[in-house]
């Protein structure tokens, strides 16, 4: 038989071995078709059971037909959210090699001889086996309509799907998704990504109607609707209409409606990918699925078949990752002569669709004889919660949509009665709930991953995260359980910020201050735990070291442009924009107004601004005007009419100070003792721009009057007959606290010196996302202390204090005046890459009270009461 002319991508044992050899030797040989997260799975389970050449086992071979080893089909979206195909790669660069697998990419099982014991590839190469594993997963369903192979219709299943839609999307403007699950959903998010108006068409009356029932899939329409997406339920896709060129033009639906689209992408459910197993006379299930017993075996002895390909003991063929590795580790134990059996899997999901929580779990639907449904819905929020509960108070279920924080606490307590009144479990705070149980409350034999079927015991007998991960595999699948792993674990040793710096935030302000560190990258190369370097960081600490790197800019030699190179990666949602992301996908302007004074030109300015670009106009509470309604691309037009106007950004968007609020002072109130408004202007106009832990509001009241509420901000000024008396520490919302004072009758040079060194102190001790108010309750020694280090200099820092923020202020630049003076920078400033001058065709608005306001529905939803046990209402 001749050598085949592929080249094997792994190991040297791969491409030394002899893969067309039929002859069963003494070494036995297992063959692998397919090498998806399943295939993986079972891979990894061999070499923990010593199966692999490299621990003197069998011979393993693996088939893969795709042109890349076994990646994340779970997170497969991310892709377009900045992780490449090599991120979401399942497979360590040294697995193949370290255990002795023969990898061969981009060759997929063609025929299987089961009286030979052979598999054919498509290269010709034929390869014995005394057992063969078939894990060749699914394939999408595409509905048999006119038109679904025109150019424009995809699929969404791999990275090669992917890459496909990504590059025809550059030519497109409109998409429609037909099926709106849970991959529908995601490749609609996907697709409104990339720019396109986005359709769902789902042909089930409500989306994802699988995982959620009825209320909870009304919660989800009205908020991805809300997004901006167009959501079509209870219709069928008829035809997809093509043009003259044989492209994509549009969509005939059931109920006699069309769509002018010019992409489609098909996710209408899969199908399991028996072909093979049906060629070579494996039985299979009348609906599909290769028939196995409760060992993953076929009706063949030699033949196993594991995950979405197989039709399991319990008559079910699983579209989910945790019952495919269920059945992997089923098939190795029994591979390996131990006994293990694979009678059904947990069902629930958790995920996070377009930015909105969903999760399902156990009897979610109420199936169960007897069952009773506890329901708390709240439209305006988009919140559903159902608890399904027996008559008993067993837990049996539930539905949770817009927030699903407490599925990895509820989950495992399904078939328990629960500890407290479901009722407790649903309700907001200040209406009978939340009651936090936490996983302190779970049994050992609690499941905490159900990916990998890893119980609360388990998880408690290690102590870090990492730990669990690579010894229990808890928290590698879906990532729904890391919250309750975290919660688990003993307090670290290190008080580090997240799983990437072993550092507090304040440390790293050190670090980056002392060492001048510029960039996000060189501070994780060099500061970073160790197997965080060379990685992306986290969500945690991205933004927090681009606040630190932002704040200390000017002394450190870094940009102070944080939209610039790296640092714009870095950055919140609203930073990305200069501009606060208002509901219905429209953007605020809030130029800034210093001290709350404003000139009759610069008024007419703004009305002029709100005029012609139909925005809706609001004096705030911080004496500041917000025009809201603008889409991305007018965001330049009209900072640029603003900043010729005089105007500079007013940091709405940005951690950082937002106001200084005043009075009308001593120049006009008989009441007043000083000169507010001046003295609100230069704070104001000092301490603009300046990056911190938080935001930060002031005021400057012109007597003890406090008319301008100085006592309820972060540093807050109360004019004397002798001078001034500074707050520290004030808050208003939903945590209302008092500003303590700290020090009084200041003179104007002494006020501004203190509030510098205040500031600064602030910046570099707060912990990320920690207001003053917090921060000066959990310092250590509270106010007393940091009267001391600012007031009386007792660590010897105040010079230092003084000197950074006399660099802020040397180094201020205003970030849309730099913006729109630089083209490469407004190139960002498009709602389409691929149309930049075409408008969000979702940005919509009513008229109201001879304004605008957002088209938003989800006013209108119904209400759903909370159902006690015994079904009556409350």
């Amino acid at each position: 038989m001749p050598e085949p002319t592929f080249e094997p991508r792994t190991t040297a044992a791969a491409s030394n071995s002899t893969p067309n050899a039929l002859a069963h030797g003494a070494v036995p040989t297992i063959v692998v078709v397919g090498h998806g997260m399943v295939g993986q799975r079972f891979l990894e389970a061999l070499a923990d059971r010593g199966l692999t050449p490299a621990a003197g086992g069998a011979r393993v071979v693996v088939l893969c037909e795709e042109p890349r080893p076994a990646y994340d089909r779970v997170r497969l979206t991310s892709y377009f959210d900045g992780r490449s195909p090599e991120d979401l790669s399942l497979v360590e660069p040294d697995f193949m090699d370290r255990h002795g697998i023969e990898l061969y990419v981009g060759d997929p099982a063609e025929n299987v001889d089961r009286t030979a014991r052979t598999v054919t590839a498509r290269s010709g190469a034929v390869f014995a086996y005394d057992t063969l594993v078939l894990a060749t997963g699914s394939y999408p369903f595409v509905p048999p309509v006119p038109g679904k192979d025109a150019r424009g219709c995809f699929v969404y299943r791999t990275i090669e799907d992917l890459l496909a839609i990504e590059e025809y999307a550059k030519g497109a403007v409109t998409g429609a998704v037909v099926g709106g699950g849970l991959l529908g959903l995601e490749a609609a998010g996907a697709l409104k990504g990339l720019g396109l108006a986005t359709h769902v068409v789902e042909f089930a009356p409500r989306l994802m109607p699988v995982q959620v029932d009825e209320g909870g899939g009304a919660a989800l329409l009205r908020t991805i609707e809300d997004m901006g997406l167009a959501v079509h339920t209870g219709v069928g896709t008829q035809e997809v209409l093509a043009g003259a060129d044989g492209a994509v033009t549009g969509m005939a639906l059931s109920d006699g409606s069309s769509l002018d689209v010019d992409l489609v992408v098909f996710s209408a459910g899969v199908r399991p990918r028996d072909q093979l197993a049906r060629e070579c006379g494996l039985a299979v299930g009348e609906r599909g699925g290769i028939v196995v017993d409760e060992e993953c075996r076929t009706s063949d002895p030699a033949v196993f078949a594991i995950g979405e390909c197989a039709l399991a003991a319990d008559g079910r063929v699983y579209g989910l990752v945790a019952p495919g590795y269920e059945m992997a580790l089923a098939a190795a134990e029994v591979i390996a002569g131990g006994r293990s059996a694979f009678t059904g899997a947990d069902l629930s999901t958790k995920l996070k669709l377009l930015g909105v929580d969903v999760a399902s779990f156990g009897d979610a639907h109420g199936s169960a004889e007897g069952s009773l449904d506890v329901v708390y819905s709240d439209a305006r929020a988009g919140v559903y919660k159902k608890l399904v509960m027996g008559p008993d108070g067993t837990l049996l279920g539930g539905v949770l949509v817009g927030d699903a924080e407490q599925y990895g606490t509820l989950r495992p307590m399904t078939g328990t009665v629960l500890p407290v009144a479901p009722e407790q479990l649903v309700l907001p705070a200040g209406a009978g709930g939340p009651v936090a149980l936490g996983p302190s409350a779970l049994p050992d034999e609690a499941v905490i991953c159900s990916c990998h079927n890893v119980t609360k015991g388990a998880v408690c007998e290690h102590t870090t995260l990492p730990e669990v991960k690579k010894c229990t595999k808890a928290g590698t699948g879906c990532g729904s359980c890391l919250k309750v792993i975290g919660q688990l674990m003993p307090p670290p040793e290190d008080a580090g910020l997240c799983g990437c710096f072993p550092y507090s935030r304040s440390e790293l302000y050190e670090i980056v201050r002392t060492l001048e560190v510029t960039s996000f990258a060189a501070l994780l190369d060099s500061h970073g735990r160790e197997e965080a370097r060379g990685g992306d960081g986290c969500e945690v600490c991205k933004p927090t070291v681009g606040s630190v790197i932002a704040s200390l800019a000017p002394t450190v030699g870094a940009s102070g442009y944080v939209l610039d190179g790296e640092q714009a990666a870095l950055q919140d949602t609203n930073d990305h924009f200069l501009a606060n992301l208002q509901r219905n996908g429209s953007y605020s302007i809030v130029p800034r107004i210093p001290g709350g004074e404003i000139t009759p030109e610069k008024l007419i300015v703004i009305g002029e601004v709100a005029r012609d670009f139909g925005l809706y106009t609001k004096i705030t509470g911080g004496q500041r005007i917000d025009l809201f309604g603008a889409r991305v691309d007018q965001l330049p037009l009209i900072w640029t009419r603003l900043v010729d106007a005089g105007f500079e950004s007013g940091h709405a968007y940005g951690k950082s100070l937002r106001t200084v609020k005043s009075c009308v002072g001593q120049t006009w109130c008989r009441y007043g003792v000083q000169d507010s408004v001046r003295m609100a202007i230069d704070l104001e106009l000092r301490y603009r721009g300046l990056r911190s832990p938080h935001k930060l509001k002031s005021a400057v009241s012109g007597c003890a009057r406090e008319c301008a509420e100085a006592r309820g901000k972060d540093f807050g000024i109360i004019a004397t007959a002798q001078g001034w008396n500074l707050y520290v520490g004030g808050n208003g919302g939903a945590t209302p606290r008092h500003a303590d004072l700290l020090a009084q009758d200041l003179s104007d040079a002494e006020l501004v010196r203190l509030i510098d060194r205040f500031l600064m102190f602030y910046i570099r001790t707060a912990d990320r996302l920690e207001r003053t108010s917090a921060w000066l309750e959990r310092i250590d020694g509270g106010l007393d202390h940091v009267r001391d280090v600012v007031v009386h200099d007792s660590l010897g820092l105040c010079e230092e204090l003084e000197r950074l923020m006399a660099d802020h202020v040397a180094g201020y630049r205003d970030e849309w005046a730099e913006t729109i003076g630089d083209p490469e920078r407004l190139r960002r400033f498009v709602t389409f890459v691929n149309a930049p001058d075409a408008p969000d065709p979702s940005v919509r608005f009513v008229p109201e009270r001879d304004q605008i306001k957002p088209d938003l529905e989800l006013l209108a939803g119904p209400v759903l009461a909370v159902r006690t046990l015994e079904g009556t209402a409350s």
